[in-house]
């Protein structure tokens, strides 16, 4: 046990406030950070006993070194009664990558509305989901039951990928009624994107700038359900995170590209929990926060925060065309993103087109129906002109099979944004679907 990280904000909202000071000695479910009075913000807790080394604008150090071995099942638990409460003070966000706070969702939360479980496990490689589905199911079912006995939901469905037998066998098993109904998701991207679930689960398709309110419900990711039920059974604060470590690691078998882990404690750097795995290959193109398709660049010393669902370790970077176009798509990485694979792909940026379908709301990107693309040709023509030699896109599974409809043909070479992921699992490409 050595150092954890704590930066004070963690997810959407404002950051938290400190509330420990350099040199106090702290102990496993301890708060350090307190959320902002009066607006979207949550609390961190301590997942480690040790003290703190320091704490500066942006983060809270602790040194957990000199400390015993922490018991996971040890911590100082909430003294809250009321579950929306609880889940406020425990610091609960959404799981899913956005990490929007529960407890506002949950305020929300309209009386004999639908509770949607988000059990989809959208991005490729990671697994963590339903790991934690087959290890947990009834911790799960618990969770919904809580909610919707305090928030007095009309309906529960679960909404997850049919390919998951085990995990609909061990949900199914833990239900053992019809209360909980579940919805059958395809096996393509982005069906767990929050109004997707939405439109496959109710046959709602919400507005861009639509919230899930508009349907009369609200979708919680099924990390989340747990880790509620942790708050308000076990008054445990939310100081452990269920992690996917895949890819280049050093020595693994082909069979051996992705582990699990669960329940590790917040603040854990990057390289710890990839040593866990077996350690990062010699070469490797970059170490991924997320998901294929929306995760982000980060580094060794990076620390486990409540968004974290996965740690990718990439191929390395194959030589690109010098002139490369972007093709961006709300579903997939921004325009950023591109650019910095663009870069490691040793390409020069000619020109940015938006999938047609991506509007922009409140400064960011969203499509106006996930999943379901009308065609790229007008934005490959569109780069073409640019005097792109290729493309690089970040589109979803139905705008990459339109993109390689036309791209090739028009003697474009066609990238994605997950390839070295993808590559460093050894899955399937995103390009043409049949």
């Amino acid at each position: 046990m050595s150092i954890r990280r704590f930066p004070l904000k963690q997810h959407i909202g404002e950051e938290s406030i400190p509330c420990v000071a350099k040199g106090a000695h702290v102990v496993r479910g301890q708060l350090i950070a307190d959320a902002c009075p009066d607006t979207l913000s949550v609390p961190i807790y301590s997942s480690v006993c040790g003290t703190v080394s320091d704490v500066t604008q942006h983060e809270i150090i602790i040194d957990g070194s000199a400390a015993p071995d922490t018991n996971p099942d040890s911590y100082i638990p909430l003294s809250e009664d009321d579950p929306l409460e609880m889940i406020r003070r425990a610091g609960i966000v959404g799981l899913g990558g956005a990490g929007f706070p529960t407890y506002a969702k949950l305020q929300s939360f309209p009386k004999g509305g639908t509770l949607i479980v988000n059990a989809a496990e959208c991005e490729p490689v990671l697994e963590h989901n339903m790991a934690r589905i087959r290890s947990s199911a009834a911790e799960i079912i618990h969770g919904i039951r809580l909610i919707s006995s305090r928030f007095c939901a009309g309906r529960c469905i679960i909404a997850i990928k049919g390919k998951h037998t085990a995990e609909l066998k061990a949900l199914s098993n833990a239900v053992g009624d019809d209360s909980i109904e579940t919805v059958l998701l395809p096996d393509r991207y982005p069906v767990g994107e929050e109004r997707a679930v939405i439109r496959e689960a109710l046959g709602t398709l919400l507005a861009p700038e639509e919230l899930p309110s508009a349907a009369n419900a609200i979708v919680l990711n099924a990390e989340t359900i747990y880790r509620i039920y942790e708050a308000i059974v076990l008054r445990k604060p939310f100081i452990d995170k269920d992690v996917t470590v895949a890819g280049k690691i050093r020595g693994n078998s082909r069979d051996k590209l992705i582990s699990v882990f669960p329940d590790q404690p917040l603040g854990i750097l990057t390289k710890e929990l990839t040593d866990m795995a077996g350690g990062i290959a010699d070469d490797y193109g970059e170490l991924i926060a997320g998901g294929p398709f929306t995760g982000k660049r980060t580094a060794p010393d990076a620390p486990l925060i409540k968004t974290t669902g996965g740690i990718i370790i990439s191929e390395c970077f194959p030589k690109a065309p010098n002139r490369i176009g972007l093709l961006v798509c709300a579903c997939g990485a921004d325009e950023e993103r591109l650019r910095e694979i663009a870069k490691s792909l040793g390409s020069t940026v000619v020109g940015v087109a938006y999938c047609k379908q991506a509007r922009e709301i409140r400064g960011a990107y969203k499509c106006e129906n996930p999943g379901h693309c009308p065609g790229q040709v007008q934005k490959i023509l569109e780069l073409k002109k640019a005097g792109a030699a290729a493309v690089l896109i970040s589109s979803c599974t139905d705008c990459s099979n339109t993109v390689m409809s036309c791209a090739p043909q028009l003697g474009l070479s066609v990238y994605h944004c997950t390839d070295q992921a993808l590559r460093a699992v050894n899955l399937p490409l995103v390009r043409r679907i049949h």
